[in-house]
C-alpha cells in the first residue's frame, strides 16, 4: 500500500506542521513527514489520527498498488498549460469532505449560470452557519417533501431568504429548514 498523506495535505493547503498540531495528540512535523515518505510505518492508529488532522476518512489515506488512480499531470498558467515537476494523484473532492454529507443537485432545466446536465454537489451544514453562506447558492428542505434552491440572501432568526437563479422569480423564504446544502463543486460535461 502507498499513503497519499502528501497529496491530501498539499490538497488542502496544509503544511507538516500544521497537520502536526492538528493531530490529537499532537505531534512534530518532523513524525508527520517521516509517515508521508514511508520512513516511518503508518499504523492503523496513525491512519485514523492523520484522517482526523485532515478531515478525511483513515482508507482515504492509503491506495492500492494495484489501481492507478486519476493523475494531476498538467497546470493552467497565465502562459499556457504546463507540466508539473512530477505527477501526483488527483483527490476527489468527495474524499476531502470534512465529514459533512454531500448532497447532489442536478440539473434538468438551465437557470441562471447553470445548464441543463450540470451537477451541483452540495455539502449539507446546520442552519445556524447560514451567516458564513450569504450569497452562495444553496439548497433548503421544504414542508411536504419539497426544496428550495438559489442564492442565500439573508437569514435573521429562523428565516431563510433565497433568490432563486431564473429571472423574474421571487424571492423564497423559508421559517427553521432542518438544514441547508452549500455549493462546493460544480460538474459539467463538456
Amino acid at each position: 500500500m502507498i499513503n497519499r498523506i502528501r497529496d491530501i495535505r498539499k490538497q488542502k493547503g496544509m503544511t507538516l506542521a500544521e497537520v502536526a498540531l492538528a493531530c490529537n495528540p499532537s505531534t512534530t512535523a518532523q513524525t508527520i513527514g517521516r509517515l508521508e515518505t514511508g520512513t516511518r510505518n503508518l499504523s492503523l492508529a496513525w491512519m485514523n489520527r492523520i484522517g482526523a488532522a485532515l478531515g478525511v476518512d483513515p482508507e482515504t489515506l492509503v491506495k492500492s498498488d494495484d489501481v492507478q488512480p486519476p493523475q494531476v499531470i498538467a497546470k493552467l498558467t497565465e502562459s499556457g498549460a504546463e507540466s508539473l515537476s512530477s505527477p501526483r494523484d488527483a483527490i476527489l473532492p468527495t474524499e476531502l469532505v470534512d465529514g459533512s454529507a454531500l448532497v447532489c443537485l442536478s440539473i434538468e432545466t438551465s437557470q441562471g449560470e447553470y445548464r441543463g446536465g450540470d451537477q451541483l454537489w452540495m455539502r449539507q451544514v446546520a442552519p445556524e452557519d447560514a451567516g458564513n453562506l450569504i450569497n452562495r447558492d444553496v439548497l433548503a428542505p421544504r414542508s411536504g417533501g419539497r426544496f428550495a434552491f438559489g442564492r442565500l440572501i439573508d437569514r435573521q432568526g429562523t428565516l431563510v431568504g433565497l433568490l432563486p437563479p431564473g429571472i423574474g422569480q421571487r424571492q423564497i423564504v423559508i421559517d427553521n429548514p432542518p438544514w441547508l446544502a452549500v455549493a462546493e463543486m460544480l460538474v459539467r460535461k463538456l
